[in-house]
């Protein structure tokens, strides 16, 4: 029986190339897998039937957009996943997604091996790779660009050889991922990292330059994940898709960052997020009026490593399983309205409104009717610094106290 290769297939010359590429290389069959997860562009079954005209054997699609946002934006949102603190894993979260769907269409198809068409100085090669072995470890995986030494330049010469129904223009300024969470660029002239970007490499977001009137929205949440937008029921997909479109419109979530790669390159990318960012945003302040306080210090350094094991594509490693059993535990109570005004590329908290919030207004008010007994401030305080003065005075004792004349010790 025939080998037989399933390929991640976006549609376009790249990937449409690699399906002939893969079998000549390997005498293997391919199948393309293509997996929507709200990129927009083509629709699938388009890509599906280039798929096929371009040598596959079977052509698989899959609309995964409930599935991403469900499932792997939700977790992200309520981890306040940020990498850097600053880019919402738009690449890193639809890894996983894309795998498990390659390696059911493996199981389907009765493939040996899974292709993806990454590069080897990227991320995404080891989010493919090592999520695929942690799903099925008996399958391989190769790349074509990286193993097959398929340059762009061949890539083209091949298509314009065997007339594959693709575009083969050689000026693409930009190398372009995105899904509905995001969208990032890189590459062209933003590998000067000081080069501004320019108009043209913005889709998501407009200029927050000259914003259109300030838009509000109340987000409501239940248990971390927006279950309503200004009182309409949406689902994960509708809220993220809908903040899309609101907070792009005013220029929110344009992230420009020199990041540090998991292979030890730091790389300069623009994210656009206008819908992860703005949500994230309402997320973390809701979590301020309903997570205890320690609970809220330990879990602001759960979510650094969770966003780098995924970052590093460890998706589906026990660890990050572990992290996202404390994190669902810290959700319990995180439910309420949050309103935020979006304007000039900013997403502004103005209203929080929770029956499970800690915020109690009798404690924290100073005028009348203040609950708050502050007789008991001095003993609290005597008790609170009493290791800070055991420690100071014997640093007096030994002649190491603080010299007031230069602030030093």
């Amino acid at each position: 029986m025939t080998d037989r290769v399933v390929l991640a297939y976006s549609g376009g010359l790249d990937t449409s190339v690699a399906i002939g590429w893969i079998a000549e290389a390997t005498g293997a069959e391919v199948i393309a897998v293509a997996v929507d997860l709200g990129q927009g562009g083509e629709d699938l079954e388009v890509i599906r039937q280039r798929a096929l005209d371009c040598g596959a054997v079977e052509a698989y699609v899959a609309d995964a957009r409930e599935e991403f946002a469900a499932e792997y934006c939700m977790p992200a949102l309520r981890a306040n996943a940020l990498y850097m603190d600053r880019y919402p894993l738009v690449s890193a979260l639809s890894r996983p997604t894309i795998v498990k769907h390659l390696v059911r269409a493996a199981r389907q198809f009765g493939a040996t091996t899974v292709a993806h068409g990454c590069t080897g100085k990227g991320n995404d090669q080891v989010r493919f790779e090592v999520a695929t072995t942690s799903l099925a470890p008996d399958l391989k995986t190769i790349a074509p660009v990286r193993d097959l030494a398929l340059t762009r330049d061949k890539a083209i010469a091949y298509a314009e050889k065997h007339s594959l129904p693709i575009a083969t223009t050689k000026h693409n300024p930009f190398s372009i991922d995105q899904n509905v969470w995001g969208r990032a660029v890189e590459t062209g002239f933003l590998e000067d990292i000081w080069n501004g970007p320019t108009k043209d490499v913005y889709s998501y977001t407009d200029d927050p330059t000259f914003p259109p009137v300030a838009d509000e929205v109340v987000i409501t949440f239940e248990q971390g994940v927006p279950v309503a937008l200004d009182g309409v029921a949406v689902t994960p997909l509708q809220a993220i898709q809908e903040m899309n479109r609101r907070a792009g419109a005013q220029g929110v979530g344009r992230i420009d960052i020199v990041e540090d790669r998991l292979v030890g390159i730091k790389s300069r990318e623009i994210y656009e997020a206008p819908g992860a960012m703005a949500l994230i945003a309402a997320h973390q302040e809701l979590e301020n009026v309903t997570i205890e306080r320690e609970q809220a210090r330990f879990k602001r350094g759960i979510e650094q490593r969770w966003s780098e094991l995924v970052y590093d594509g460890m998706w589906f490693s026990p660890l990050k399983k572990s992290l996202d059993v404390f994190i669902d535990d810290t959700q319990r109570y995180v439910s309420g309205d949050i309103r935020v005004t979006l304007h000039g590329g900013r997403a502004t908290v103005t209203g929080r409104r929770a029956e499970t919030s800690l915020y109690d207004f009798n404690l924290a008010t100073y005028d009348e009717g203040d609950s708050f007994d502050q007789s008991q401030a001095k003993g609290f305080i005597e008790i609170f610094g009493l290791t800070a003065k055991l420690a100071a005075a014997r640093d007096v004792k030994f002649g190491n106290g603080v010299d007031f004349g230069t602030g030093t010790l």
